[in-house]
């Protein structure tokens, strides 16, 4: 059974950092390819951030995008998103998702299979 676990959202001042992480069970980790996403109330859900376990290359939503890092740790089947220099707009649930396959950039939604429950990320100005 596969599940992903997504730990570290709080509520931040605009400017601030947070790390958030995701733990992947039940499912060979280098061969999936990781998203983290969001979605703030009242919008669609929307890609952040992807990173291919095999290989590690990442991309990124132009809004994050020096900003946001996504990295991960094969040994602990572990993805990580930091956040640095928060804004207000940053506020959302973030979810983790995986699929399995090559990312090549796209951030739509469909083709991941598993998601994670959400951790909500508060910015306040």
């Amino acid at each position: 059974q596969v599940q992903l676990v997504e730990s570290g959202g709080a509520s931040v001042q605009a400017g601030g950092s947070l790390r958030l992480s995701c733990v992947v069970f039940g499912v060979s980790y280098s061969s999936i390819c990781m998203g983290w996403f969001r979605q703030a109330p009242g919008k669609e859900r929307e890609g952040v951030a992807i990173i291919n376990t095999y290989g590690g290359s990442t991309y990124y939503a132009d809004s994050v995008k020096g900003r946001f890092t996504i990295s991960q740790d094969n040994a602990k089947n572990t993805v990580y998103l930091q956040m640095n220099s928060l804004k207000s707009e940053d506020t959302a649930m973030y979810y983790c998702a995986a699929r399995f396959g090559y990312c090549s950039g796209g951030f739509g939604v469909g083709p991941y299979k598993y998601w994670g429950q959400g951790t909500q990320v508060t910015v306040s100005s």
